[in-house]
């Protein structure tokens, strides 16, 4: 089982979800994040101010998934992510020890799905 993470421009959430969907990746938290990396922020001038704005707006994307969907969701989400720019975010790809579903009790693979 792994976890993967990814931190999007949040107008591509809605191509990401559709990509992902494609490849029988249905189960997924998103968060409104900010953050920066290589872009560093960027510069806007309000009521004459010049203001710095270094963090910026994203999505976090975490998704739990059996071993045979890790590669299609990465894919997927790399496809539909990606503009070019700088910006397009990160993909973490994490071992994920164990997953419990709490209505069953299930633990495991089983708890996360096909």
């Amino acid at each position: 089982m792994k976890m993967i993470v990814a931190v999007i421009r949040p107008e591509q959430l809605e191509a990401v979800q559709e990509a992902l969907n494609h490849a029988d990746v249905y189960l997924m938290t998103v968060t409104e994040v900010k953050g920066c990396g290589r872009q560093r922020g960027y510069t806007e001038v309000y009521r004459g101010t010049e203001i710095q704005v270094k963090l910026l707006p994203k999505v976090k994307l975490e998704i739990a998934v059996n071993d045979a969907f890790v590669e299609a969701a990465v894919e997927a989400i790399v496809h539909a992510a990606r503009t070019g720019q700088v910006g397009d975010g990160k993909i973490f790809v994490l071992n994920l020890e164990d997953c419990v579903r709490i209505r069953t009790g299930e633990r495991g693979s089983p708890a996360i799905g096909p």
